[in-house]
């Protein structure tokens, strides 16, 4: 599948097609919407390290760092906490597929659950405070309710496993549910509010990335004003229904480029971002009320297509009748993207 992959000479970011092998995870240029037959380049698997939730750079909280035995560091960034996660596991159990030991030792740790003796809940909090190393804070809206200095449940939870305040999510969200229990963080919005209401304590906290929560300290000021919103926030303030990178064809170059996608209802937009880029904004995005989708044969390069591309394409045609060109990397993923969409046309 499609990640970014941080360079090692230029710091800059780029788009790659990564495939995990038993001992090595091969990466591809793509040019004209095709994937070059070459590899661009390697990473073996044998003695590397991998880290995951790895939160050295701020604007990405979604990246797996991977460190050779040779000690070259690696950065891949996902889409989304799910797709991250699964690509984590998979290339842990490629790293230690020759060690069985290894692979019980992980098991074990995944599914244990204690937590560090005498451990300071006010550490944790002043830790969380903490300008350069703390939680990430961001705006976020909620059924129309404007918040500031917020973080997510799962963002909690990769904060606490990635500063060994806990080695599972299992642990992280324990952490947390006493965090909230005792008076340092709350829930705001209506699908972390509703959690607590569960008769189950250990559902009481969300690791999910659509629950809100805040510093209880924080909550006199958690509503911002019209005027530090961004004049499109009414749009990008829908629930996100999918994410995940798709190669777009421009409007005018008529090249092809990677973006991630984000679709959303309530309302209903799609939304996609250049992943090479720092600043978490659109590039574009438009209204799907009205639109046309529609899956385009593989056979032969359809009209208004530019390029040697490699098939699974689907169109969008706008109300405003502006086409847009999207290739899947698979006949699966485009089905996928196709039914999540046409429901909200």
């Amino acid at each position: 599948g499609f990640l970014p992959l941080q360079g090692h000479v230029v710091r800059n970011w780029k788009v790659r097609w990564f495939v995990l092998l038993q001992d090595k995870l091969l990466y591809y240029k793509i040019e004209g919407g095709k994937k070059e037959p070459s590899p661009k380049g390697r990473i073996l698997l044998d003695g590397c390290t991998i880290t995951c939730p790895c939160l050295e750079y701020e604007n990405r909280p979604l990246l797996i760092k991977l460190k050779t035995k040779t000690n070259t560091d690696y950065f891949l960034e996902c889409c989304s906490r799910e797709e991250r996660d699964s690509w984590a596991l998979d290339i842990t159990g490629a790293i230690h597929a020759g060690h069985p030991v290894q692979v019980q030792e992980l098991h074990r740790m995944k599914n244990s659950f204690k937590l560090l003796e005498n451990i300071s809940l006010h550490n944790i909090v002043e830790r969380m405070y903490d300008s350069s190393t703390g939680i990430k804070l961001t705006r976020n809206v909620d059924q129309g309710n404007r918040y500031k200095e917020t973080f997510t449940g799962s963002a909690l939870v990769d904060w606490l496993i990635s500063n060994s305040f806990a080695v599972s999510r299992f642990e992280a969200v324990t952490l947390a549910s006493m965090l909230m229990d005792e008076n340092f963080i709350m829930p705001v919005g209506v699908r972390s509010t509703e959690a607590t209401r569960s008769s189950d304590p250990s559902e009481k906290f969300l690791d999910d990335s659509t629950a809100l929560y805040m510093f209880v300290e924080s909550s006199k000021k958690n509503t911002s004003s019209k005027e530090e919103v961004h004049f499109n926030i009414s749009e990008l303030s829908g629930t996100i229904v999918k994410q995940g990178f798709l190669v777009k064809q421009g409007h005018k170059r008529k090249n092809w480029k990677v973006r991630k996608f984000v679709l959303r209802a309530d309302p209903a937009f799609l939304h996609y971002y250049d992943p090479t880029k720092e600043d978490n904004k659109p590039v574009g995005g438009f209204s799907l009320r009205g639109c046309l989708i529609s899956a385009l044969e593989d056979n032969g390069v359809p009209a208004g297509v530019k390029g040697n591309v490699q098939g699974n394409l689907f169109k969008i045609i706008t109300k405003n009748d502006i086409h847009y060109y999207i290739q899947a990397s698979s006949k699966a993923e485009r089905v996928q993207w196709i039914e999540a969409i046409k429901p909200l046309t």
